[in-house]
């Protein structure tokens, strides 16, 4: 495989066919493409991904249509308004179009992976249904649901803790058992990052651990890469990553995270003279 380089990043995945003009930033092993993830897959080559691994707004956080049409800090965040991190994009959909959408995206995510890709991606308890509707309306193999043990949550007498979120796999055909990966954990255990540039920000050790269902130095997608965790965990753990962000705000706090989080490991790495 062609490793992914500074300035030609694009050549290895978008056909040369496409009329599109692209803001993205990266360095050597990753990029983040920077407009509509639907417009920038359809752009891309078929069968250029190892991996699609990704957290997409899960349109939940309210049983009636006015909870789901409220900001998402006003969803998912208890932050004051002056201390607000930047809302995004495409969570207020009711249920059947959250789930034709992601039936298209889906879709055109199986088309750029190559036959026996692994698909990852991340809901919550109300939206898992219509997912594992999508992804199997996409033609991905269903495979199963972890979970993400956030150990702590609000908690409300005489219910049960809502202090978990899920994760449905697929993958594209048949998924042999003698790929070069170890047998994963189904449940992970870590709590909401302390320090978040995003609303819904995952933490960065357990997209380290998810993201080694894929083979050994494959090449990973994320259309919906926020603050940049899932791009920087895959080159963390060895991989080659493309990440796509269409709010201005999080192409440029997560490229920047990215960036600035390579670049100190690379100047750790440096043999003092």
């Amino acid at each position: 495989m062609m490793p992914l380089s500074k300035t030609n990043e694009l050549n290895l995945i978008m056909n040369e066919n496409a009329k599109l003009t692209v803001e993205h930033s990266g360095g050597d092993g990753w990029t983040i493409l920077h407009g509509d993830m639907l417009n920038l897959m359809r752009s891309f080559e078929s069968g250029v991904f190892d991996a699609v691994i990704t957290d997409p707004p899960y349109a939940s956080g309210g049983a009636s249509q006015t909870a789901k049409n409220r900001t998402t800090n006003q969803k998912y965040s208890s932050m004051s308004p002056d201390k607000a991190l930047p809302d995004f994009a495409g969570d207020q959909k009711d249920q059947r179009s959250w789930t034709n959408w992601c039936t298209e995206w889906l879709t055109e995510a199986n088309r750029v992976c190559k036959p026996g890709a692994v698909l990852v991606v991340f809901i919550d308890w109300r939206m898992a249904p219509c997912l594992s509707d999508a992804l199997q309306r996409a033609d991905w193999i269903w495979r199963g649901q972890i979970v993400w043990d956030k150990q702590t949550c609000r908690p409300q007498r005489g219910r049960f803790r809502q202090q978990s979120e899920f994760a449905l796999w697929a993958s594209k055909g048949p998924l042999p058992v003698d790929r070069p990966v170890g047998c994963l954990p189904g449940v992970f255990r870590y709590t909401n990052p302390a320090n978040r540039i995003h609303v819904t920000e995952k933490p960065l050790q357990l997209m380290r651990d998810v993201v080694q269902i894929c083979v050994p130095g494959g090449r990973i997608l994320d259309p919906f890469a926020g603050a940049g965790t899932t791009v920087l965990a895959s080159v963390l753990e060895g991989y080659e990553a493309v990440g796509i962000e269409i709010t201005d705000a999080y192409y440029k706090l997560g490229s920047d995270r990215v960036r600035f989080a390579l670049g100190a490991r690379e100047s750790e790495a440096e043999p003092v003279e």
